[in-house]
């Protein structure tokens, strides 16, 4: 069986979804998940489908097909992915290991359906992580005087590699805004869910200082404005009086790792819509 994964996003009118539908049946095809959104407020149309074709279904062909018979006719924009080879994921990291131990984990179980060619960073440190789970390892400086050149390494090793998705696996590094047009709504980035109240290189301790009661992390799309992009996952952990930094610290890196996780996995499943800064997240 050919398995297929469409998503959808146009302006909402009638008859969308049955002639979605109709066009599977009529092309033999069996759906086996479907899920739509209206948003009412703009009056737009999200749909994410799953279906299964004939081994003897070309899938170019119906490509061509849903475009002529009803991508064109709903002005749509849609996406049309087969389940092929794994994405390739390339990791950015500098010196915290602790998203990066977790990824790499969840490859190595299987939990992951992808496979890592490279890992990036600015600093050496983490090399030994990368050659105990056998994966070539880029020590790429970004320094103040010659960025454009890591940049232009960046591209370089991306494209060689012929890279789908880059996960900031906490990568304190800011990504131009060439790499971000190279790969729009495909770099993934984690961080604490304290910003823009506590910036800086101490969130925590900040925090902690402010006597907050609720910790977060947020996953989402790199855009070219800092931390802005659209996000995918957040999740929090509520903490109290009795909590030390060290404990706000830790219950954040927890945060981090599970939050990157669940927004890999949203990404790599196909799970995601991003319109106008905002993320559709089909479950």
């Amino acid at each position: 069986m050919s398995k297929i994964t469409l998503l959808i996003h146009c302006p909402d009118t009638s008859g969308i979804i049955a002639s979605v539908t109709s066009f599977i049946y009529e092309h033999k095809g069996n759906i086996i998940y479907i899920d739509q959104y209206v948003d009412i407020e703009n009056k737009i149309f999200f749909m994410r489908l799953e279906g299964e074709f004939a081994d003897k279904t070309e899938i170019p062909t119906l490509r061509d097909e849903f475009k002529a018979e009803i991508g064109d006719r709903y002005n749509m924009s849609w996406q049309m992915y087969t389940a092929g080879a794994p994405l390739k994921m390339a990791i950015f990291v500098s010196k915290y290991d602790h998203c990066l131990y977790d990824i790499l984990g969840r490859y190595k179980s299987g939990e992951l359906d992808v496979t890592i060619p490279m890992i990036i960073s600015n600093h050496a440190d983490l090399r030994p992580i990368a050659d105990s789970f056998n994966i070539p390892f880029y020590h790429v400086p970004v320094l103040k005087t010659k960025k454009e050149e890591a940049e232009a390494k960046h591209l370089e090793l991306l494209q060689k590699e012929k890279i789908d998705l880059i996960v900031l696996a906490r990568y304190m590094q800011i990504i131009p805004p060439n790499l971000i047009r190279a790969f729009p709504n495909r770099i993934i980035n984690i961080h604490h869910s304290f910003l823009p109240a506590f910036a800086g290189a101490k969130p925590y301790h900040m925090a902690y200082k402010r006597g907050v009661k609720i910790i977060g992390a947020t996953s989402h799309y790199v855009t070219e404005e800092l931390d802005a992009g659209p996000i995918i996952e957040q999740d929090i952990s509520r903490i109290s009086h009795s909590h030390s930094i060290k404990d706000l610290i830790l219950k954040g890196r927890d945060l981090e790792k599970i939050v990157l996780a669940r927004g890999i996995k949203l990404h790599i499943a196909r799970k995601t819509l991003v319109y106008n800064n905002k993320t559709i997240i089909f479950i």
